[in-house]
């Protein structure tokens, strides 16, 4: 391993952007990504480093093997701000931790992803050397997101209303990955992004 510290970028976009799709196209390529949501999932858990203290804070969110019942969880914290910003101070340090650890056991790469759903909204981008947000327009957006099993239009606009407006995403970002054009039209723009930072 070099001592050399390895560019990070940012990854980011709203709910049915295309977000994993674009993260496996960096994997595709040899960039080391770390993925916010799974880091959270595994929190989670049985045993996850995460599941013990949501339980604690939050009686009867946990299933029969210890692991964090999302259904349970979201039930608990919907429409009571409060109690969502009490679970974000228990669980986003822990994954800016792991975050962390993953840049720094990759310090031999010229390059790595982290891939953040909240990004801006948790002030991630301060951690990031640039950032990439991937979009497509809204209406590409409401059918893929009203596609997903189980999704309703109540529940994609209480996600849309936690998460900042795309025009502000794309204003503030180093890089807007385009995906309502067609996933190789973002391929082409992920190859043109890793060349210019490695």
């Amino acid at each position: 391993m070099s001592g050399k510290t390895p560019f990070v970028l940012g990854l980011t976009g709203s709910i049915g952007m295309g977000k994993s799709a674009t993260a496996a196209m960096f994997r595709a390529r040899g960039v080391p990504v770390h993925d916010a949501d799974a880091a959270v999932h595994a929190l989670y858990g049985p045993g996850g480093a995460a599941a013990e203290a949501i339980g604690r804070a939050f009686p009867g969110v946990l299933d029969a093997d210890g692991g964090v019942d999302r259904t349970a969880l979201r039930h608990a914290v919907l429409g009571a701000p409060e109690r969502m910003a009490a679970l974000e101070a228990l669980v986003h340090p822990l994954v800016r931790a792991q975050a962390d650890a993953f840049v720094a056991d990759h310090a031999g790469a010229p390059l790595v992803v982290l891939d953040i759903p909240l990004l801006y909204e948790t002030g991630g981008e301060a951690r990031c050397d640039a950032v990439a947000v991937v979009s497509a327009p809204a209406e590409t957006q409401r059918q893929r997101v009203l596609a997903r099993p189980g999704m309703t239009g109540e529940t994609f606009a209480a996600i849309l209303a936690k998460q900042m407006p795309d025009a502000e995403k794309r204003a503030r970002a180093d890089y807007v990955i385009d995906t309502g054009r067609g996933f190789a039209v973002a391929e082409a723009e992920v190859a043109r992004i890793v060349e210019a930072l490695t």
